[in-house]
């Protein structure tokens, strides 16, 4: 055995970088991850910030100088998948530093009032602030992540 570690192994997750954020964007197949971070990186765009899709479908983790890091799968990256069309090519950059996660859940499993703002979760020993979304709706997830974003980082710009 050499020794080296083989490649970050992957997760169910697409992910983005809006302005200086980093955002992975988990849920099942089909839940809307690639409209959502699709929709995220045009917000952005549209009002002059810097955007990029990194990810689509399946993101690799790993640390690097305390901090989480998304890139893609090598087969898919700078790739998209957009349903009823296949995958497209897109501009993407190689990785991002992830600040939250948005999870993409079933409406009967998010609640109207949560106890919380926003809660955390743990990646690769790494603790990030979760974002609870509900699945097939990404106009209005972009709106609710604006929302969570103003509470989560209030020194940041509106990047979407």
């Amino acid at each position: 055995m050499s020794g080296k570690a083989g490649p970050a192994p992957t997760v169910h997750a697409s992910s983005v970088i809006i302005g200086t954020l980093g955002i992975l964007v988990r849920g099942r197949s089909g839940a809307g991850k690639s409209s959502l971070c699709d929709l995220l990186v045009a917000a952005a765009e549209a009002r002059g910030h810097f955007a990029a899709h990194v990810s689509d479908d399946r993101t690799r983790l790993h640390r690097k100088a305390g901090r989480i890091v998304a890139s893609p799968a090598p087969a898919i990256a700078g790739k998209l998948e957009v349903r009823g069309l296949g995958i497209v090519g897109v501009s993407a950059e190689p990785e991002a530093v992830l600040h939250l996660v948005a999870d993409l859940v079933p409406s009967g499993e998010l609640e109207r009032y949560p106890e919380e703002e926003a809660g955390s979760v743990e990646l690769e020993g790494i603790v990030l602030p979760l974002v609870r979304l509900e699945q097939g709706r990404p106009t209005e997830n972009l709106l609710r992540l604006r929302w969570a974003i103003r509470g989560l980082f209030p020194k940041s710009p509106d990047y979407i």
